[in-house]
């Protein structure tokens, strides 16, 4: 199952492909993806209501200077995905997922502080258990050779998980397992 290039990991240089097809590895169940996209969703959604309301209330005479910031946030990580190399259709495809998740963030009223906080480590633990009810699994030593734990495939995961996860939903249906 291994594609591996000889390129080492790099922020900066990604082969979507490749990643994609190391996220086949543990993830190729349609319930696990499902759950990552929305635990990512709520992940989101406690950090960046967290941003939102907190320059709304820090800023009420400018309410909309809010809405801008969050949208900045949101066209500085398509901007990301698109030179570290994403594929054309699944940057369309996350770049509308971003303008759903913000049109949400904007219409759903304020909660209270601390729910946007809690919902970052609940929405994470609902993405961990998720590997408990998914158990398919193949073997990822080529993988784990190049992709080794630490910040680097921390942060590597962090900006591409909702495009890999994006891309398994809408083009990767031949990736479906049962």
């Amino acid at each position: 199952m291994s594609t591996l290039t000889s390129e080492p990991m790099n922020l900066l240089r990604v082969d979507f492909q490749e990643l994609y097809a190391r996220h086949l590895c543990r993830h190729s169940q349609l319930g696990i993806n499902v759950a990552h996209l929305a635990a990512l969703f709520g992940t989101w959604f406690g950090v960046y209501g967290l941003v939102y309301w907190q320059v709304r209330a820090a800023w009420p005479g400018v309410a909309h200077l809010a809405e801008w910031v969050a949208i900045a946030l949101a066209g500085v990580y398509l901007a990301a995905l698109a030179v570290t190399g994403t594929p054309v259709r699944v940057l369309g495809v996350t770049a509308v997922v971003l303008a759903l998740f913000l049109v949400a963030l904007f219409w759903l009223p304020e909660l209270p502080f601390w729910v946007y906080l809690l919902m970052i480590p609940v929405f994470y633990e609902l993405q961990s258990l998720s590997h408990k009810v998914f158990t398919v699994s193949h073997d990822m030593t080529d993988f784990n050779q190049k992709y080794s734990k630490g910040w680097v495939l921390f942060v590597l995961l962090l900006f591409y998980e909702v495009p890999i996860v994006m891309n398994y939903l809408v083009f990767g249906r031949k990736d479906w397992a049962a």
